[in-house]
């Protein structure tokens, strides 16, 4: 067949296209990504191959599924990945399908570069397709709401879900968090609206959404490895502003994102709606403190919203307050209710369901996770932060804190970080097989902070039960020993969630020892 011209690809749109049946695609990488995406094209009659460069138990376990379907075949190994021929004439694949971890320089991406093969995410295939025809003549196409920034998008995408459903929408947090977003639109029921977490690696691939409503929540250093350059990061954060329709909404204490707003190719009439954990001026989502200028745990601070309502100039609507949190509403927390609470307005959701959605939201595991409380210390797991920036909104949600940090820095300045918490720190101890870069900032910004250093072994749990013990001999009451890395976590653990289970164990570990 060849490779399809590219006005060809152009009428791929939704499920009746004919150009689908006997499409070569390539699919890259079998995780939960590919798996769906391999699912969805061989239901759609192309002609599939898949290849990853490991095999494991599961992977062969899902091959087998796959081929069952009608996946023409799966290749494991790093030859595998390295060609973009792998069909029997030799020829090129007509599209390929690419996993969020594959860079735009890899052999097989660069390949298909080169041949004029088109590469997509499948968030891009999902936009293609639509909804079943079955789902979209009985609920109409779903409500697109897209998120994405450097830091608080799980948080965000699972608030927006929860805001949808209490105001009676069947709704689905998908993409980068929970559902792969090709098992949303196959769903034969459908669904009235979709909260899509989108990560920069997918944003990439991805041609514009048109969603109703579409966020940045924040721009910071990362993943400078994967795209090159922080010019090119945030190019592809700005792309999922492109084609909205209704609000783009934007952090107004982060002017990045506004500008991103600005420069976006957006349909007439979408408006520029910004959020700030402070008192809201006109077309924003913030934050309205008590009289005393506390927000504090009495529930002084109230969500309002001067965006989504005519008169706006005089007035505001309360949302929710800060008693509606379950637990610590710690500042980035609400920004990120505010931020879903943008979306959500922008699809028609009441008032009264925002605040339902934040009571009944339950903060993810190994994000600002208070996992226990002794003798007037509080141990609190955020492994989940692996960059400055996450780091900074933890370690600004406590007063006094003896940090647990280090890990795989990913060539990240600490600089700044250390420059903006130091006040705060009793203590650091650095854990991580290489620290120097972290243990260096803090030499010049906080040299009047001890520093507890040498849980460096490649062995994760060990030298975590040693870091939790130094922390507990340096901790008072009042403090609290936070585990919030600012770095990667594959020099001494599988995953960021591998660390956190391991610290929580040592905590434990730890307390029940102190109790016998």
């Amino acid at each position: 067949m060849g490779v399809h011209p590219v006005n060809a690809l152009d009428e791929l749109r939704g499920w009746k296209a004919p150009g689908w049946n006997g499409l070569r695609a390539l699919v890259t990488g079998l995780g939960v990504t590919g798996f769906s995406a391999a699912d969805t094209l061989a239901e759609l009659g192309a002609e599939v191959i898949v290849v990853d460069a490991k095999s494991s138990e599961k992977k062969q376990n899902d091959a087998e599924t796959l081929r069952i379907v009608g996946v023409k075949g799966i290749r494991f190994g790093e030859e595998a990945t390295s060609s973009i021929r792998h069909f029997a004439d030799g020829a090129a694949p007509d599209l390929v399908i690419t996993s969020p971890g594959w860079r735009p320089d890899s052999a097989l991406i660069s390949a298909a570069a080169e041949a004029g093969v088109p590469v997509w995410s499948d968030i891009q295939l999902a936009h293609r397709l639509g909804p079943r025809p079955e789902a979209l003549a009985a609920r109409g196409a779903p409500v697109w709401l897209t998120v994405t920034g450097t830091n608080g998008k799980t948080t965000t995408v699972s608030l927006l879900e929860q805001m949808l459903i209490a105001d009676g929408r069947r709704a689905a947090a998908c993409g980068n968090i929970g559902m792969p977003i090709l098992d949303a639109v196959r769903d034969p029921e459908g669904f009235d609206a979709l909260a899509v977490e989108l990560s920069s690696f997918q944003l990439h691939y991805t041609e514009p959404l048109d969603a109703t409503a579409s966020a940045v929540l924040n721009i910071a250093e990362d993943h400078v490895d994967w795209h090159g350059t922080r010019q090119s990061y945030a190019a592809d954060k700005a792309k999922i502003y492109e084609r909205t329709r209704v609000a783009c909404v934007y952090n107004a204490a982060d002017a990045a994102t506004g500008h991103m707003v600005a420069g976006a190719d957006v349909v007439e009439g979408c408006r520029a709606i910004s959020f700030a954990a402070d008192t809201p001026e006109m077309s924003q989502l913030g934050l309205v403190l008590s009289e005393d200028g506390a927000a504090g745990e009495d529930g002084g601070g109230i969500l309002v919203d001067r965006a989504y309502l005519d008169n706006r100039r005089h007035e505001a609507i309360e949302l929710a307050t800060l008693a509606d949190f379950n637990g610590l509403a710690p500042k980035h927390l609400v920004e990120n209710a505010l931020a879903a609470a943008a979306l959500a307005r922008a699809a028609g959701v009441a008032p009264e369901s925002v605040r339902a959605g934040i009571r009944a939201y339950e903060a993810g595991d190994h994000r600002i996770q208070p996992i226990a409380k002794q003798d007037g210390i509080l141990w609190v797991n955020d492994s989940k932060a692996t960059n400055p920036h996450a780091a900074r909104a933890s370690l600004a949600a406590f007063g006094e804190v003896v940090w647990i940090a280090g890990g795989l820095p990913k060539g990240m300045d600490y600089d700044e970080l250390v420059e903006s918490v130091g006040g705060r720190l009793r203590h650091v101890i650095l854990l991580g097989t290489d620290s120097s870069q972290l243990a260096a900032s803090l030499a010049r910004h906080a040299p009047q902070v001890p520093v507890t250093a040498g849980f460096d072994g490649e062995d994760g749990e060990q030298a975590m039960a040693e870091a939790v013990a130094a922390a507990h001999r340096q901790a008072q009451p009042g403090q609290t020993v936070l585990l919030s890395p600012a770095a990667a976590s594959m020099d001494q653990f599988a995953s960021y969630a591998a660390r956190g289970e391991a610290f929580i164990r040592a905590v434990a570990a730890m307390i029940d020892h102190d109790d016998e």
